[in-house]
């Protein structure tokens, strides 16, 4: 079993190259514009599990993972040619909606946001009497 900071430099490896070889070498139509977005490696180095996303969205989802479980062997002999491991981890995707998510809570942010200063100018208007408004007694 490799260490933690092995382990880690493995996975790294693995995400380099593997979107190097995306970008490269693999010409299945479905794939095209995904890119991977994390790599962890079991501690026995059996399973490589890969998360992608794409700019497409969650709306192409299983085509996509289709695509890649399709090219793994491909892929995994590849990665065998340029990384030194005893015996290359078999490789599972999976779709990583957190790219998604993030726009969800972005655009929520930005609205909570138009929202406030909305608000905030409407008090501010309420709040602010001009001086010819205001009689001798402070009304």
């Amino acid at each position: 079993m490799p260490s933690g900071i092995r382990l880690k430099r493995i996975q790294d490896q693995i995400q380099r190259v593997l979107t190097e070889i995306l970008e490269t070498k693999v010409n299945d139509p479905r794939v095209e514009g995904a890119y991977i977005t994390d790599v962890s490696v079991d501690r026995e180095l059996d399973f490589a599990n890969i998360y992608v996303s794409s700019l497409a969205g969650q709306d192409q989802a299983e085509e996509i993972l289709a695509g890649f479980r399709n090219a793994s062997g491909f892929m995994r002999y590849l990665l065998s040619q340029e990384i030194e491991l005893r015996l290359m981890p078999k490789l599972r995707f999976y779709w990583d909606d957190t790219p998604d998510r993030a726009d969800r809570i972005e655009s929520l942010l930005v609205e909570i946001r138009n929202e406030r200063e909305a608000r905030a100018d409407g008090s501010h208007d309420k709040d602010h009497r001009s001086i010819e408004d205001v009689d001798d007694k402070g009304n």
